[in-house]
């Protein structure tokens, strides 16, 4: 498939969402990154700035969980407009009633893996994900450096979402630069999550151009 990048609103300014949103025209989804304070050390963005941002963008919204009981959240959401869900396999309890809820609703529904989890016990899952996300750095905090030693669980990921078969995307989040994206595309990511890649730039849509070359292969 086709590289797309996600740029995440973690690293843009909150108090000018919607100016941040506008000035990256040319990405394929808007990254939002949802945190508690207690599946992660940070507490970041919750459901109201997603409904609001949902009003101010057309760009689709890609909306990684990184919350305590996704079981009980995701779906709203979903029921708030997010294109897509997705949720920590580490954290739910419920893990196929709940992706199965979120396409219900009409959002591609997402699996997430910290970068300590092995992806081979949700192999079994795959047939109820539209997208699977290897985070590449511990989660909680936008700026970290990537985490090499994730690049063989990527080569792994692909293999096994090539041997299901149907559409599934392979994301990666963290530290994804235009120096280590073509790393991760070239083990087998297609969508990609880059924050201060792209807002910490004087041109965030050129900024988002010059990955997308990077990492198409």
């Amino acid at each position: 498939m086709a590289v797309q990048i996600s740029p995440s609103i973690l690293s843009a300014d909150f108090a000018r969402l919607a100016d941040e949103a506008a000035a990256v025209p040319n990405a394929d989804w808007l990254h939002v990154d949802v945190m508690d304070n207690h599946f992660v050390p940070n507490l970041t963005l919750g459901l109201p700035v997603v409904e609001s941002l949902r009003k101010a963008t057309s760009t689709p919204l890609d909306c990684h969980l990184m919350i305590e009981d996704p079981d009980r959240w995701a779906p709203a959401y979903a029921e708030a407009g997010a294109g897509s869900v997705t949720i920590h396999a580490e954290a739910a309890k419920a893990p196929i009633r709940t992706l199965r809820q979120l396409r219900s609703l009409g959002a591609r529904a997402g699996l997430a893996l910290n970068p300590g989890t092995a992806i081979e016990p949700y192999e079994g899952l795959l047939s109820e994900v539209d997208m699977l996300l290897l985070m590449t750095v511990e989660p909680g905090f936008g700026g970290q450096k990537f985490l090499d030693l994730v690049l063989p669980k990527i080569r792994r990921a692909r293999h096994l979402v090539d041997r299901h078969g149907g559409d599934i995307w392979l994301q990666v989040d963290g530290g994804v630069t235009a120096e280590t994206i073509e790393r991760c595309a070239d083990a087998g990511a297609d969508v990609f999550v880059a924050g201060s890649a792209v807002y910490d730039t004087p041109d965030p849509a050129a900024a988002i151009d010059n990955l997308r070359a990077k990492a198409t292969r």
